[in-house]
């Protein structure tokens, strides 16, 4: 029962994600992939991450205030979380530099010449 429950709830969240997705091609099923890893799934992962770390947190000064055994147990679910912060952010940033440097068939950028300032010096 609880399982049925899981599926059709998440289908029931999901069904926007289909019924607005308009793939046409290729490129908009890429599209559509990489809008829901960006605005769902790494939301998702980092709320997971603080929500680790905030029980962890918890468990050490709150619930383990005299079983250092709790304690423990707690100051690993923290230290989990901040892996888990470090390897999304790690990854994020690794992902913007690779973008940033290698221009995948991106034809918009500056046309030539040096980058103008509101400054005007010289003539």
């Amino acid at each position: 029962m609880k399982k049925a429950l899981v599926v059709s709830a998440s289908t029931l969240f999901a069904l926007p994600l289909v019924a607005f997705a308009a793939v046409n091609n290729l490129t908009d099923a890429g599209s559509l992939l990489i809008d829901i890893i960006n605005q769902i799934i790494v939301p998702v992962l980092f709320a997971i991450a603080f929500i680790v770390f905030v029980w962890g947190a918890f468990q050490t000064f709150i619930v383990g205030a005299s079983s250092e055994d709790v304690k423990e147990k707690g100051r690993n679910l923290m230290l989990w979380g901040l892996i888990g912060f470090f390897v999304m952010v790690s990854v994020w940033g690794l992902v913007n530099i690779l973008t940033g440097t290698i221009q995948f068939g991106n034809t918009t950028g500056p046309s030539g010449g040096l980058p103008s300032s509101g400054v005007q010096v010289g003539n």
